[in-house]
């Protein structure tokens, strides 16, 4: 499902009523562990959260007028997704996030490269998201996201 907001709050205020609480929560959740420096916006139509400008001028190499993105969050039309780049970029958290799931969620973890989809919304693993924001820093985020480049 595609919203065209132009802030996190309007994002929300479009979802389906059924949706709005988890949202807020899950954003709540993002912002009191999100690290300094991190920016929250819209990227890609997504809530998101972002390394700005301001931190990293070369912002996005695929579009360096987009700042560098880190993680986000939507409404899908079956599940909320939560995307996190830091799953897709590094190994050591990619395999603490699999291994921990199951002590938060008796359901089966169902993930892409770097997306999480929850498709029972009263199962969100909030403490477990909150652990996983907390654990990449701006700084890492930018020396991991510059390393997988140079390796290209």
């Amino acid at each position: 499902m595609q919203y065209k907001a132009n802030s996190p709050e309007d994002y929300i205020s479009q979802v389906p009523e059924e949706r709005k609480e988890t949202l807020h929560k899950l954003r709540k959740t993002i912002k009191d562990n999100l690290p300094e420096g991190f920016e929250e916006g819209m990227q890609y139509n997504f809530i998101s959260y972002f390394v700005p400008h301001s931190v990293y001028p070369d912002g996005y190499h695929c579009n360096p007028k987009e700042p560098l993105p880190f993680m986000s969050f939507a409404s899908q039309k079956n599940s909320v997704n939560f995307y996190h780049s830091g799953i897709y970029a590094n190994k050591e958290i990619y395999d603490w996030f699999v291994a921990e799931y199951p002590k938060h969620c008796k359901r089966k973890l169902d993930m892409g490269k770097s997306c999480v989809r929850f498709k029972k919304l009263a199962e969100i693993p909030y403490e477990l998201i909150a652990e996983l924001v907390r654990k990449i820093s701006v700084d890492e985020w930018i020396n991991t996201y510059e390393t997988a480049l140079k390796k290209k």
